[in-house]
């Protein structure tokens, strides 16, 4: 699957235990995304438009209400890569 270089960095956090927050505007639709490291960072890659992209392409789900966690089919579009911290 072709996956863009702030997709991959997303999925990448994802993979490793973060999690991405909605917050909707006034008609339920999501206004803003904020992906969550595992540290509680936030990642400045992650945009509404990355975050549209990956749930359209099913590589991120939520569950009952809960923030959005990488899928099975995101782990595997995932490259890997070295944890540079």
């Amino acid at each position: 699957m072709n996956v863009s270089k702030h997709e991959q960095r997303t999925l990448h956090a994802l993979a490793q235990g973060g999690h991405i927050k909605i917050e909707k505007n006034d008609h339920g639709k999501a206004a803003k995304a904020t992906c969550f490291t595992r540290e509680g960072f936030v990642l400045a890659d992650c945009s509404l438009g990355v975050f549209k992209k990956l749930r359209k392409r099913k590589l991120i789900r939520s569950r009952n209400g809960a923030p959005y966690r990488i899928t099975r089919a995101g782990l595997e579009a995932v490259r890997a890569q070295l944890d540079n911290r």
